[in-house]
């Protein structure tokens, strides 16, 4: 088996590819040791020390290690981490767990109105389409929060959270294209 690594445009991430699915739908993200319980693999690359995130897509893993952290000396060991992990075939989860699963939570309420259930519906539509497949190619994700009076509200993951370029892409990239397609939008800020 061989892991192929991407860079990000986050400096202190790198995107993992291991050849075979991680996540067989959505995505979860660990920010801390305790998010990572519920996780052998994040337990064990957060045990490292120098890592502060991990980020399971579909098909890639995210790793982010902290500031000053240099790259070439936590890859050896987070290589061989996930080398162990999908040779045993490992289970991703802790059995019985329900922490694979990435759900908005119900707190966060934008103002999400029923009479713009159309408009909402072109902005998950160009999400799935459009955004998430080119912030995937980067090591992260982009997940829906709401809308409400022309703003739509966006919670970047992965690679992307903490991003130095995440402002740009969430300005220039993905409020351009939204704005382009759904005239109703206005702006779209960070959740």
């Amino acid at each position: 088996m061989f892991i192929e690594t991407e860079t990000t445009p986050n400096p202190a991430t790198l995107k993992f590819l291991p050849g075979k699915p991680v996540m067989l739908a959505g995505t979860r993200e660990f920010t801390n040791d305790e998010e990572a319980e519920s996780s052998p693999l994040a337990a064990a690359l957060f045990s490292l020390g120098d890592v502060t995130g991990v980020f399971y897509g579909r098909e890639f893993i995210s790793v982010t290690v902290a500031q000053g952290v240099a790259w070439s000396d936590v890859k050896p060991q987070v290589v061989a981490m996930l080398l162990d992990h999908f040779i045993s075939e490992a289970p991703l989860f802790v059995t019985g767990s329900a922490a694979g699963i990435a759900v908005p939570a119900e707190d966060e309420d934008f103002g999400d109105r029923e009479e713009d259930a159309d408009i909402i519906d072109q902005i998950k539509d160009l999400i799935e389409t459009r955004i998430r497949p080119a912030v995937a190619n980067d090591g992260g994700d982009v997940a829906y929060r709401g809308f409400r009076e022309g703003v739509v509200f966006l919670q970047m993951q992965g690679a992307c959270s903490g991003c130095p370029s995440s402002s740009a892409t969430l300005k220039n990239g993905i409020e351009s294209l939204i704005k382009h397609y759904v005239p109703e939008v206005v702006e779209v800020r960070a959740a």
